[in-house]
C-alpha cells in the first residue's frame, strides 16, 4: 500500500474532524452519518488495495456469517497495512492463516473452548443397570 494513499486518507479524516468540530452541535446526527459512511468508504478502498479478489470474496462470505469476525479481520489487515507489515496483496491462503490465528486467540479468551460436563449422582445411575433382573414380577 502506497504512502500517498495513507496520506490522502489522513488528510480527508483531518478535514472531517475539523469540519465536525466547527459545526457547533447543529445537525450532529447528519454529520455522524456522513462520517461513518466516509470511514466505511475509506475502509473499503484500503481493503480493495490490500486483498486479492479471492481473499475479498472470502471475507465477504465471512461477513455474511459473522459480521464481528469479519470486522475484526478487516481491522487487523488495515493495521498491518498501515504499519508496513504487508509487502504485497493478501492472498486467500494468507487470509485463512489470519483467520486461524484469530480463532485461536478467541478460544484462549473464552477459556480454551473446552466443555466440561458434570453429571450428578442420583436416582438414575449407570449402576442401576446391574439390577435389571431384580424387578418384581406380578
Amino acid at each position: 500500500m502506497a504512502d500517498k494513499d495513507l496520506d490522502e486518507i489522513r488528510k480527508i479524516r483531518l478535514a472531517q474532524l475539523q469540519q465536525g468540530g466547527g459545526s457547533g452541535g447543529g445537525g450532529v446526527s447528519g454529520s455522524q452519518t456522513e462520517q461513518r459512511e466516509h470511514q466505511a468508504d475509506a475502509r473499503t478502498s484500503i481493503l480493495a488495495q490490500i486483498l486479492t479478489p479471492e481473499a475479498a470474496d472470502r471475507l465477504g462470505r465471512i461477513r455474511l456469517v459473522k459480521e464481528s469476525r469479519a470486522t475484526d479481520i478487516e481491522s487487523r489487515l488495515i493495521m498491518m497495512a498501515k504499519s508496513g507489515q504487508l509487502r504485497s496483496k493478501v492472498s486467500e491462503a494468507q487470509l485463512k492463516e489470519l483467520l486461524g490465528a484469530v480463532a485461536d486467540d478467541s478460544r484462549e479468551k473464552d477459556g480454551g473452548g473446552n466443555i466440561q460436563v458434570t453429571r450428578r449422582k442420583g436416582l438414575w445411575d449407570d449402576d442401576d443397570d446391574d439390577l435389571a433382573g431384580c424387578h418384581r414380577r406380578s
